[in-house]
């Protein structure tokens, strides 16, 4: 499974990828304006630390506007996929760049039929936001295990991305469902690392080897 970081914060994006954890970036005009910085220049920096897709997202909701804002984005840098809401235009607009040879992210997706009608569309990636169903009550998991067989039955060069994770628990339940990545807030990115057990292992050893040697 690989591992993207959902953010456009460059002091943890590189603290991550140091550690060899990050396989792309995802970001979108949210997260970027909380870093008040020039868009581009946080797309560009982003690219030269991780080699990897790197998400950047439109801002038009016109197909027209899309596939311009996408064309224009592109040439920033190879790695960078033009993240695309899922509307009709945004459909539409994925299908053009999908045949200009531009990859897509076609994000906000919230059902398996939105899933295969993006697919179907050319988009490289498809974003199902798993926390935000969860918060409706709906189980954001049986999205990513239904878009799983979907896709498997078929021959689309489509990657699931699992979007809006809240918890660990999101990150290992899509590793067992088979979904290609998980997108990860550097919070919950934080708290996979750690297990009380893992911790009081560690000071157990240390005690016995001080006891042990004096040191």
């Amino acid at each position: 499974m690989k591992f993207f970081l959902d953010t456009a914060n460059i002091e943890k994006i590189k603290r991550f990828a140091d550690m060899g954890l990050v396989d792309g970036v995802t970001t979108n005009p949210s997260l970027i304006a909380k870093e008040d910085r020039d868009f581009e220049s946080v797309i560009k920096e982003i690219t030269q630390i991780v080699d990897g897709p790197v998400s950047a997202e439109v801002l038009s909701t016109n197909s027209e506007g899309m596939i311009q804002e996408a064309l224009k984005l592109s040439e920033l840098h190879e790695n960078i996929v033009i993240k695309i809401p899922m509307t009709k235009d945004g459909i539409k607009a994925t299908h053009v760049l999908a045949n200009k040879g531009v990859k897509v992210n076609m994000t906000l997706i919230f059902s398996p039929a939105q899933a295969l009608l993006a697919a179907k569309a050319g988009a490289r990636f498809i974003s199902p936001f798993v926390g935000r169903l969860d918060d409706i009550s709906h189980d954001g998991m049986e999205l990513i295990a239904v878009t799983r067989e979907i896709l498997d039955n078929y021959d689309f060069d489509c990657e699931i991305i699992v979007a809006s994770i809240r918890h660990p628990l999101h990150v290992v339940e899509a590793a067992r469902m088979g979904a290609d990545i998980a997108t990860i807030p550097p919070g919950v990115m934080e708290k996979l690392f750690k297990h009380p057990l893992t911790d009081i292992g560690l000071e157990r050893f240390l005690s016995d080897w001080k006891n042990a040697f004096g040191k």
